[in-house]
């Protein structure tokens, strides 16, 4: 199978995205010599056999999403998938896989509504598109999809993507996350002092200096099987410990989540991607940085550390020795992906925000809905902003969020144990 990438040594203002959604690109692409199929995937087994071209395709997008590989999008899809349908829209030319836009459908207040494989855990997901192949499929692709569901709620798509330019005004985009970006082209020393003032590199060394008086610190990159299992489970426990009694929207903390990362992290480690850094201190883990290495990027995608150590900021340590490993490996530029936290803003050159698109709605009832959703959206993102509600979310609703949390994770776990799946004690 072909390793090849998106061409990943531009300069910094290449990457740099334009102001607006709808922007005018140039596309080069090969003349059909027959015309494309267009199939709709609803069987689990039937999307397992896509394993060998799915991959290709993947490695032709825009920014590269590691979050949209067969493995990874597989697994999630075997634990997370009750309750919808698969509906991954494909093109072939030739009997060769030239396109596909990843999706499920779920019911919800009796519409059907199309979203991402993968959902919020596929980040800058797209429509895939073989190299050279006419952007026109993007089109077909989502004509055919409007047809099969009631409308589309679309998280993750940045203002690049094929979907943002095919779509256009027919969905409305709200900007979800800042997704903070590095670039590492000059190397990991030069983008610190870059990034970086006297100042900050200062008190860095300070903490590292303040932990080493503590005891022995190391730190260690995990790359094989089993030093990323053994990472993985001291990951979840310090995922718990920094999320204790904390507002946590992620599913790292959820035993169904647990599972399905234990086997995606095993398909991943196949092909050399996944890395976990480990900050220890006499042996014991006290912050981790889980991240991807792909198509020379690194993709943040989990972090924490032990509050118990938080003056030391072993958190900030752990994340700059990660990025620094990764660009020894040869990493161009970062993927800090999430939201604008301080450390994320110190350290990038740039925001290359994701967006949740909703529309395509084919009834007076899906385009009501669509309109509730993004006021509702854009009134939660009013809210986050506020600090005396930052406040109370965080710290005043701690105690019976704790206690919700306990309640939800032992009813999903109970659930878990009388699935079919045995995913979790392999």
């Amino acid at each position: 199978m072909s390793r090849q990438c998106a061409r990943s040594d531009r300069s910094l203002d290449e990457y740099k995205p334009t102001p607006a959604l709808q922007q005018n690109q140039r596309h080069t692409f090969m003349p059909p010599s027959s015309p494309a199929r267009f199939e709709v995937i609803t069987s689990e087994q039937s999307f397992a056999a896509l394993d060998g071209s799915w991959d290709e395709l993947v490695r032709t997008m825009i920014r590269p999403s590691p979050f949209l590989l067969h493995s990874w999008l597989l697994e999630w899809w075997r634990h997370f998938g009750h309750g919808a349908q698969l509906a991954v829209h494909v093109a072939y030319r030739e009997g060769r896989l030239v396109g596909a836009v990843p999706l499920f459908v779920r019911l919800r207040l009796g519409l059907q509504i199309a979203e991402f494989l993968g959902s919020r855990e596929s980040a800058l997901a797209d429509v895939l598109l073989a190299e050279g192949e006419e952007p026109s499929i993007a089109l077909h692709l989502m004509d055919r999809i409007r047809g099969l569901v009631d409308l589309v709620d679309l998280f993750g798509l940045h203002a690049q993507s094929r979907l943002t330019v095919a779509l256009g005004a027919r969905v409305q985009h709200i900007e979800r996350v800042e997704a903070p970006v590095l670039d590492l082209a000059g190397g990991w020393q030069t983008a610190y002092r870059r990034r970086m003032t006297s100042k900050s590199r200062s008190l860095h060394r300070r903490r590292k200096r303040q932990l080493a008086e503590l005891g022995t610190v190391d730190l260690a990159i995990a790359r094989t099987e089993l030093d990323l299992r053994r990472a993985l489970e001291e990951a979840f426990r310090l995922h718990s410990l920094r999320w204790r009694g904390r507002p946590d929207h992620s599913s790292f903390g959820t035993p169904t989540g647990q599972a399905f990362h234990r086997a995606a992290l095993k398909s991943l480690t196949k092909d050399n991607i996944a890395r976990i850094a480990t900050l220890n201190l006499d042996g014991r883990a006290i912050a981790f940085h889980y991240y991807f290495v792909f198509c020379d990027r690194m993709y943040v995608h989990r972090l924490a550390f032990d509050p118990a150590f938080a003056r030391y900021s072993p958190g900030l340590i752990c994340t700059l020795a990660a990025v620094e490993a990764a660009a020894a490996e040869g990493v161009h530029r970062v993927e800090f992906l999430g939201g604008g936290e301080r450390y994320k803003l110190e350290l990038a050159d740039h925001l290359e925000p994701l967006y949740q698109s909703l529309g395509l709605a084919r009834t007076p009832v899906a385009r009501a809905f669509v309109m509730a959703s993004v006021a509702s959206i854009k009134a939660k993102l009013r809210l986050k902003r506020s600090s005396t509600f930052f406040r109370f979310y965080y710290t005043g609703l701690a105690a019976a969020r704790g206690v919700a949390t306990s309640l939800l994770n032992r009813d999903e776990l109970s659930s878990a144990s009388t699935s079919s799946g045995g995913d979790e004690t392999r």
